[in-house]
């Protein structure tokens, strides 16, 4: 049998990052065999992330263009020239059968050379509004695999496949998981566990809320878990206490969503969809410091479907501590979320997007 070669590009945000590693590790328990190799941006997170998972990374020296005038800015068509030369050598020297780019700088130059080589490509897009990397990479991709319904304005129609987004398969029964997450993380059994998320780097403005609300929020009989992300931990450590644990970052996801009974989360497209699959009762505040706004389109696809609450950063003064306080109160409120948010789940993407990719080396 032949032995496979495949190298994955995604990076920036975890939200990037998972998804490409998912989708290897289902790779490789089809092809034990295969050989992986990952390409990254230098000094992002990525370059961390995707060793520690067990798989060899090489960067490329690439940034995004900054929306107001910067060195950056300046650097960057000598950067992306760079990261084509660099990402043609990487091909030619791995000879890969595909080539999968999940988002993230560094995917653009990755699969702009392999589609001039000649090699299959495959863009996976988490958002419900696709950045502006794989929209220029679609054109030359064999296979876009969606998470969202009606991207027919961004992508080529006949090349899209509707999957959903990769997720850590540990997320898929963590009911079973709830008494060994209450050991793992010294919690309290008759109290309410609120999990605050704020994405890989942390959000500023979550962490403002809670630092603001959090008398009142132990006041009800609930325990806290903060992942305030590892720019702000020096900021908000000192709040740990007997029913406060604050993190920078969160290693076992499976057990906190087991421990959790409400979560509050950025509207990230991996969170998203890794909170459809866990099925609990959420409030979503969105980033407004993204790209065309996607994340409150994505949090609103959920909300459309009544598996969620959305709250906006301009609201929360106003409205945080009611809607947050009615939520804890109305169990069958809670439990109306967690059976809607679960419907929206796609377990199988993982599984899937292989599939496409296996179509193509056949």
């Amino acid at each position: 049998m032949k032995q496979y070669k495949f190298i994955l590009s995604g990076g920036g945000t975890g939200g990037h990052i998972y998804p490409a590693i998912a989708i290897a590790n289902e790779l490789k328990s089809r092809f034990p065999d295969a050989e992986f190799l990952f390409v990254g941006a230098k000094d992002k997170m990525e370059m961390q992330k995707v060793p520690q998972a067990g798989y060899n990374i090489k960067g490329l020296w690439i940034s995004g263009l900054q929306r107001r005038l910067t060195f950056d800015n300046a650097l960057f068509p000598i950067k992306l020239l760079s990261s084509l030369l660099k990402a043609r050598t990487i091909i030619k020297q791995f000879k890969p059968d595909v080539v999968i780019g999940t988002g993230g700088f560094a995917s653009g130059p990755l699969l702009q050379v392999a589609a001039i080589a000649g090699i299959p490509t495959v863009i996976q897009e988490q958002n419900s509004f696709p950045g502006i990397t794989n929209k220029l990479l679609s054109k030359k991709a064999n296979k876009i695999c969606v998470a969202y319904e009606n991207l027919e304005r961004f992508f080529p129609k006949e090349k899209m496949i509707l999957t959903g987004n990769p997720v850590r398969q540990d997320l898929i029964d963590i009911e079973s998981k709830r008494d060994s997450a209450i050991q793992f993380f010294n919690l309290d059994p008759n109290k309410k566990t609120l999990l605050v998320l704020g994405g890989s780097l942390g959000a500023r403005r979550v962490n403002q809320l809670i630092e603001k609300e959090l008398a009142n929020i132990l006041s009800q009989n609930v325990q806290v878990i903060w992942q305030c992300g590892k720019l702000y931990l020096e900021d908000y450590k000192k709040y740990n206490s007997a029913n406060v644990q604050v993190v920078a970052f969160i290693e076992r996801m499976d057990l906190v969503y087991a421990a959790a009974d409400i979560v509050i989360s950025r509207a990230g497209a991996s969170s998203v969809s890794e909170l459809c699959i866990v099925g609990k009762p959420v409030i979503f505040i969105p980033s407004p410091n993204v790209a065309e706004d996607h994340q409150t389109k994505n949090a609103q696809a959920i909300v459309d479907k009544k598996g969620a609450l959305m709250l906006k950063e301009s609201e929360l003064d106003s409205q945080f501590s009611l809607v947050f306080e009615v939520l804890l109160k109305d169990q069958g409120k809670q439990n109306q979320l967690s059976e809607n948010i679960k419907l929206l789940a796609m377990p199988e993407a993982t599984k899937q997007i292989v599939d496409e990719i296996v179509k193509l080396i056949k």
